[in-house]
């Protein structure tokens, strides 16, 4: 049964390649643990059907799925390009214009989508088109216009996006579309809100109080890939704290910040989020040939099989899904990698230090242990808040976490969640029992050989008193 279950999830970005009813059912049924929005693209009246088409596949497949709404923030775009295209040499002077009724005529002011005139200074390097086009500020031509002078010969398209690693934007990371995104999908069945170019634990503090104004029971998942919030070890693990999660987003941090720093950043950030019980997904051309080719190239199965062993709770597929040829072909390819990977090595340890304060976290790191010497065949987490299930979790047992809890957010929330498989049944007491033994009549949980019962360990409590308190062994 082990070997069955991956335990390392995939987020898979909703797009064109992927939006219909039927796609969504074809990817979700084929492992898609959570599905990812990306507000820069689409409409709200897309992303309603999108949300609904979703809830409906993961009703068929009697499982619980996370929804992410990821936030455009500050992601300056250049704005639309005469013939969507426009060439550029190294010397060659550019004029950004932010003024709204600005329109390109194919000649060097172009329109952007922010007005970089009031954060910009001159000499900082400013580079478009993921990096393919380098340049440097030279002038601050108006209250709306900058000049920069391009290094590189290349050219540039339409809405592409602008990188400015060295630009101070003093916390105003949230913009107006932002705010919009955010009282919109308040309202809408979001388990979790990814921030982008997050520099500080106060834009996510920030993001947090903006959602309990609202009513919203999402968690905050803060995305790591701007130079200010790697630039010291104690500002990043203050932004892990704050979160509930990380996304160690690779595309924008390798042209911020430099692609070398970035192996070594994702490392860090999946230890600090495992020592510190949050959620951490990696995303970025996990397998990016993919979008192209119906096969992975050898260094991109290298790649996922790394964010395996090291611990990761979720790997990401962004236009592999969104914009890809073959969306369900790379589903299919990622959980092969996942499952050959953790069946075959052991992960990178982490040191978890146990906060003796709280009584679930010693409950849940001895569950593990206890699970592990007798050789159990999964845990079973009775939880109303999720915590136990993710500090379970945390401590990355080498095998299943079943949970069971009566709040359908908690479980959706928990699909991303390390090893874990959520499910919602009202509350009553050894509902975590009666939920093994309801999977197990199911076909769900496959018993390995000639073996008749289950060997559960399982982590509970009286919710009504101090939460989890107890474990049971339990043969099913």
């Amino acid at each position: 049964m082990n070997k069955l279950f991956k335990r390392t999830k995939i987020l898979a970005t909703i797009g064109p390649a992927t939006n219909s009813a039927e796609k969504i059912e074809e990817v979700i049924m084929a492992g898609v643990n959570g599905c990812r929005l990306n507000c820069s693209h689409g409409s709200n009246e897309e992303r309603d059907q999108q949300i609904k088409w979703i809830r409906e596949a993961a009703e068929k497949k009697g499982r619980s799925v996370a929804i992410l709404q990821d936030l455009q923030g500050p992601k300056i775009r250049l704005g639309m390009l005469k013939d969507n295209h426009l060439d550029v040499n190294k010397g060659d002077e550019l004029v950004l214009e932010s003024a709204k009724d600005f329109e390109h005529d194919g000649g060097m002011i172009v329109p952007v989508q922010y007005n970089l005139a009031k954060k910009v200074k001159v000499g900082e390097p400013l580079s478009m088109f993921d990096g393919k086009v380098r340049s440097k500020v030279k002038e601050i031509v108006s209250e709306t216009a900058i000049k920069v002078d391009i290094l590189n010969d290349g050219f540039i398209m339409s809405k592409k996006g602008l990188n400015l690693p060295d630009t101070d934007f003093g916390g105003d990371i949230l913009t107006e579309k932002d705010l919009a995104d955010i009282e919109y999908g308040a309202g809408c069945d979001y388990d979790y809100v990814a921030l982008s170019f997050v520099q500080s634990a106060n834009d996510v503090e920030k993001l947090k109080q903006i959602l309990l104004s609202y009513g919203s029971t999402a968690k905050v998942v803060a995305k790591i890939e701007t130079k200010k919030a790697i630039e010291s070890e104690e500002n990043l693990e203050e932004i892990v704290k704050a979160a509930d999660g990380i996304m160690v987003a690779r595309g924008d941090m390798a042209v911020e910040a430099g692609a070398e720093v970035v192996p070594i950043i994702q490392r860090k950030l999946i230890a600090m989020c495992r020592a510190n019980s949050k959620l951490c997904i990696v995303a970025t051309q996990m397998l990016g040939s993919m979008v192209e080719s119906p096969e992975p190239t050898r260094a991109e199965v290298s790649d996922v099989a790394t964010a395996v062993v090291q611990g990761a709770d979720a790997v990401m597929l962004s236009d592999e899904t969104a914009n890809g040829k073959y969306p369900l072909e790379t589903v299919q390819e990622m959980k092969k990698v996942i499952l050959y990977t953790q069946n075959h090595s052991r992960l990178a340890p982490v040191s978890r230090p146990q906060d003796k304060t709280l009584i679930y976290d010693a409950i849940s790191n001895s569950a593990m242990k206890l699970a592990e010497n007798i050789d159990a065949d999964l845990i079973v987490c009775q939880t109303a808040s999720g915590v136990t299930a993710a500090v379970t979790a945390a401590q990355r047992p080498n095998m299943p976490i079943v949970t069971v809890t009566s709040n359908r957010r908690v479980a959706n929330q928990l699909a991303l969640i390390y090893a874990n498989s959520a499910f919602v049944r009202p509350y009553e007491k050894g509902f975590g029992y009666k939920l093994a033994k309801e999977l197990k009549e199911s076909g769900y949980l496959h018993l390995e050989g000639d073996k008749k019962d289950l060997l559960v360990v399982i982590v509970s409590g009286d919710r009504d008193i101090i939460g989890t308190d107890t474990i049971k062994i339990r043969y099913v």
